[in-house]
């Protein structure tokens, strides 16, 4: 990540705002982006993340706000004037037009002579694995390719900006995971500027340099990767990135957390005695082994599932009353404590793991 030559944000986003028609679609955001950067949109459907990708590009122009990128006002341009690629779901192939032509077709437009569009069409499938594939048809392809001759051509015009919305949701497990790993390898080796709108947590954290999380037409937090996961800022985050174990409770004069018949010891800054929280940790924060400190409590082994690089073991404690936890174990681990349904372990909610939100917050 760099900033660009006036030490700004690349792309600027003030207080954009979306209607369609009574639906506001997105309310008030603000965002910087700065050059090389690579970010996703991360959010459940609906939540406003391709709403706001087409707004920069110009495909539903803001009902209020600025964009500005490279110091340029781009706000009110069609997508035809703005500096971008753009990566579709669908791929959106001239399925008429060879894989040569596809990535050829932006700059025929500009007038490059044919010579300039052949070695670049050439270099493009090269950069992006398909250097025999040109003479083909897009239905001669898999969808993994098809997808890589899409961002070919979204690269063929050297554009300042590329937008990838949904790019490897129709393709299967297998093929998402390896061409995540090419397309974040090429925009590293490329410094293009990436903006990627996806509704998949482990994409975004294993591609993004920073996460913007939506909900609801708004940005509930903007952080790297290891920010959003270790320190999500509401509820809704820490929910929606990972798994995560909820205690109700409330807080205590003394800053713990009152849940069932336990006190849990935990940072919870800015919240009042006596007020509604859930105390919120990660299953595999929470650590069976014997010894002493706080929140340690005894617990009962509920079920356990086998999730191939570790067990997911329920575990229930009278003091919680009724409410489960979960704890991610190593398979070595559930071995050395011969876990099994009705095994009693020692567990421990180490009070740095524990994050607290204010309920309806």
């Amino acid at each position: 990540m760099r900033d660009n030559d006036s030490g700004g944000p690349y792309l600027s986003i003030s207080n954009l705002t979306k209607m369609f028609g009574n639906f506001t679609a997105l309310e008030n955001i603000s965002l910087d982006i700065y050059e090389g950067e690579f970010v996703c949109f991360l959010g459940p459907s609906g939540c406003g993340k391709t709403t706001l990708l087409r707004a920069i590009a110009g495909l539903d122009i803001q009902t209020s706000g600025a964009l500005m990128q490279a110091g340029r006002d781009i706000s009110a341009l069609p997508p035809s004037e703005r500096d971008f690629g753009i990566v579709f779901q669908s791929y959106a192939l001239f399925p008429n037009l060879t894989v040569n032509r596809n990535v050829a077709y932006g700059l025929e437009n500009m007038g490059q002579p044919r010579d300039k569009i052949t070695g670049r069409v050439s270099e493009l499938l090269e950069l992006v694995g398909l250097p025999d594939q040109g003479p083909k048809y897009p239905a001669q392809l898999s969808g993994g390719q098809q997808q890589r001759v899409a961002l070919a051509r979204a690269l063929a015009t050297s554009p300042g900006l590329l937008l990838l919305d949904e790019p490897l949701s129709a393709l299967d497990a297998r093929v998402r995971v390896h061409l995540r790993q090419e397309i974040k390898a090429l925009q590293d080796r490329l410094g293009v500027t990436t903006v990627m709108v996806t509704h998949d947590q482990e994409e975004a954290l294993s591609m993004a340099d920073r996460i913007v999380v939506m909900n609801h037409g708004v940005i509930e937090q903007v952080g790297t990767p290891a920010e959003i996961y270790t320190e999500p800022a509401s509820l809704f985050v820490a929910d929606f990135i990972g798994e995560m174990n909820h205690l109700s409770g409330h807080m205590t004069a003394g800053g713990d957390v009152a849940t069932g018949e336990l006190s849990l010891a935990c940072a919870a800054g800015g919240l009042k005695a006596d007020q509604p929280v859930v105390a919120t940790i990660r299953p595999e924060d929470i650590v069976l082994r014997d010894g002493n400190g706080a929140n340690r409590l005894t617990m009962t082994v509920e079920k356990l599932e086998f999730l191939g690089s570790f067990w997911r073991v329920g575990l229930s404690s009278p003091l919680l009353e009724g409410e489960a936890l979960s704890a991610n174990v190593s398979i070595t681990q559930a071995r050395s404590l011969s876990l099994s349904a009705g095994t009693t372990v020692s567990a421990e909610l180490p009070g740095e793991r524990i994050r607290v939100f204010p309920v309806n917050g």
